[in-house]
């Protein structure tokens, strides 16, 4: 495993030979969260597939930006493909909000991408930030100044999230410099975004006026998760007519966390099905 700040993004990379694939992560996620399939798709000596792990703008070691794009957070995925693989096709893989700029980086950069693979989200739009709105105020409420050490930040954010795992999740964006504490994920954009309301541009998803993609495309639902709905197949096939969804059954929204076994066989399965590059 090799970590790098290849092109204009954070990654890691996981395997040293064979297909490229790269990962993008959730809202509030990091690359690293994809690491448990990449290290299951490279294989115990690495050389089964070459995973990329992207920090996405705005999260994990990657730069912050001013104001949320769709098209900006795509055109930074796309610099950094072209970066770490020059002239190489990429099996892009995105869950969530890296789902929805995994459609939109194929959609407006085709070549870089043999084959998409969308993790439980739909390119449309979600109308608002609201479910992630107490997230957001939890994390900005802690006070980072007072914190004196991990247990003391699990002690004081149990109080405000219950959930131990999305407790966990959150605090992995927690970081520490010496005395002092920061978030990693940039809490402010966040936070203006979610006060757009229906004008939230996260919820969206923009019409980028590109063709569809023709390519093949694995589109995997959680069966218990509510994010995808069959009403939203249409406007997938309009722009990903190779669209096959996949529904994993007795999960939610964070598939491959969930059914990481799943997650990675279907990746195989993509892998040995695509044409050699």
């Amino acid at each position: 495993m090799r970590r790098a700040g290849t092109g204009t993004l954070w990654t890691t990379e996981v395997g040293s030979a064979g297909p490229r694939v790269a990962f993008l992560h959730g809202l509030f996620g990091q690359g690293r969260n994809w690491t448990q399939i990449a290290k299951a798709l490279a294989g115990p000596d690495g050389t089964h597939a070459r995973c990329l792990l992207v920090d996405l703008p705005d999260h994990g070691r990657s730069p912050w930006t001013a104001e949320f794009s769709y098209e900006g957070y795509a055109g930074s995925v796309a610099a950094t493909l072209e970066a770490a693989a020059p002239g190489d096709p990429w099996l892009l893989v995105g869950h969530s909000l890296g789902g929805k700029v995994a459609m939109v980086t194929t959609l407006t950069r085709p070549d870089l991408v043999r084959s998409l693979v969308v993790v439980d989200i739909a390119p449309k739009d979600y109308g608002d930030l609201d479910r992630f709105v107490h997230y957001i105020e939890a994390m900005r409420a802690l006070p980072l100044d007072e914190l004196t050490g991990r247990a003391d930040a699990e002690e004081r954010f149990a109080r405000v999230e219950p959930d131990p795992g999305v407790r966990g999740f959150l605090l992995q964006n927690l970081r520490r410099h010496g005395t002092t504490w920061s978030w990693r994920a940039n809490l402010e954009l966040l936070a203006r975004d979610a006060a757009r309301g229906r004008e939230s541009r996260i919820a969206d998803f923009p019409l980028t006026g590109a063709p569809p993609y023709e390519g093949p495309v694995v589109w995997l639902v959680g069966g218990d998760s509510g994010y995808v709905r069959d009403e939203d197949t249409a406007q997938m096939r309009e722009l990903f007519p190779r669209a096959r969804p996949v529904v994993v059954n007795g999960v939610g929204h964070w598939v491959h966390s969930e059914a990481p076994e799943v997650v990675s066989e279907t990746l195989r399965r993509v892998l040995r099905s695509l044409p050699p590059a």
